[in-house]
């Protein structure tokens, strides 16, 4: 079942993701019950497929799901062609506290893939996550058509795709903030592959002197307050937040559902007159309309506009399938 499945998807988006230049794209995603994986591609020489399976709802013995998960892999790499080699398949679960980011494996396996014409380094055995999540794809794309001329703030940055969308498009600087130096130093890698140079600084070097890109080891809550005290202001920023997180340099977590309001005021007090926020809210079961973001922002900060996107924000590959919602936060230009 498996493999007649990929065999049809890959039909369909294989011609898609080379029309378009998706290097990296989701083939599969729990189609069938039975088998609840998630399966992306990575267009390389060879194909790599890194996907998931997700924690079954009952106990099964490891043994049996070791040889279930090898004959998926097998079936996988029958139905496109690769070695069996190339697919990596990691247990996700829901994750939470410092487990959330931890390496699940130590095996190094990074490749350069491609996408809108920029190159991404993605490690496809060591973290749940590659370092490209693929349902931005579209929201990144309109976040680089945005950006020619103007000062772009990059929240929760993870690997700065972001960032080095917008620097290609044109942006006069951006600013890329996490707290992880393992992403930032991915962040500036991705900056090097695209022919830019990103600089790496701590919070308290901030804002520092010639660098176009910056790539800042910050808390995001702290950076924020240091940037209202200092009377920054951007005219584009990008909040993509995890759903759920803390840090051992943290004093507190973030809950996406309990902590947007309060993240989007203290970041909308950021925007120069007319400018935006992109903001994506990473929680299958993010509850919030446009009215209500609107509403809530209005209490402190009146005459923002807020427009749902997500519609516009699905690329043919998760067409049908449940992905964040996403929002246009704009500040009224000035009188």
């Amino acid at each position: 079942m498996l493999a007649n499945r990929l065999r049809k998807r890959m039909r369909h988006l294989g011609k898609w993701a080379r029309r378009t230049g998706a290097g990296a794209f989701r083939l599969y995603d729990r189609d069938i019950p039975e088998i609840p994986l998630v399966l992306d591609v990575y267009s390389g020489d060879p194909h790599v497929v890194s996907g998931a399976l997700y924690k079954r709802p009952y106990e099964k013995d490891e043994a049996e799901e070791n040889l279930w998960i090898d004959a998926m892999r097998d079936a996988t790499a029958r139905a496109l062609g690769i070695e069996k080699s190339g697919v990596i398949i990691k247990l996700r679960q829901r994750q939470q506290g410092r487990t959330q980011y931890e390496k699940v494996s130590g095996q190094g396996l990074t490749m350069e893939t491609h996408e809108g014409g920029l190159k991404f380094r993605v490690n496809l055995s060591d973290y749940l996550d590659t370092g490209l999540f693929p349902d931005r794809r579209a929201m990144r794309r309109m976040v680089r058509a945005d950006s020619p001329g103007k000062r772009v703030l990059n929240l929760f940055c993870y690997t700065a795709s972001f960032s080095v969308y917008a620097a290609s498009g044109g942006a006069l600087s951006t600013d890329s903030v996490d707290l992880s130096n393992t992403y930032l130093a991915w962040g500036r890698d991705n900056f090097a592959l695209n022919g830019f140079d990103a600089e790496i600084q701590k919070r308290e070097e901030y804002p520092g002197r010639g660098a176009r890109h910056r790539l800042i080891r910050a808390d995001v809550s702290a950076f924020l307050r240091d940037a209202n005290a200092a009377g920054l202001r951007w005219n584009l920023i990008v909040v993509d937040p995890p759903a759920f997180s803390n840090s051992t340099m943290t004093r507190g977590d973030f809950d996406l559902q309990r902590d947007f309001m309060d993240l989007l005021k203290t970041t909308a007090a950021l925007l120069a007159p007319g400018g935006k926020i992109w903001f994506s809210a990473n929680a299958r079961s993010f509850r919030g309309s446009a009215g209500e973001l609107e509403s809530g922002l209005a209490q402190k900060l009146p005459g923002l506009t807020v427009t749902d996107i997500s519609g516009k924000t699905v690329d043919e590959d998760f067409k049908g399938r449940k992905t964040p919602k996403a929002f246009i936060i704009e500040s009224p230009p000035t009188p």
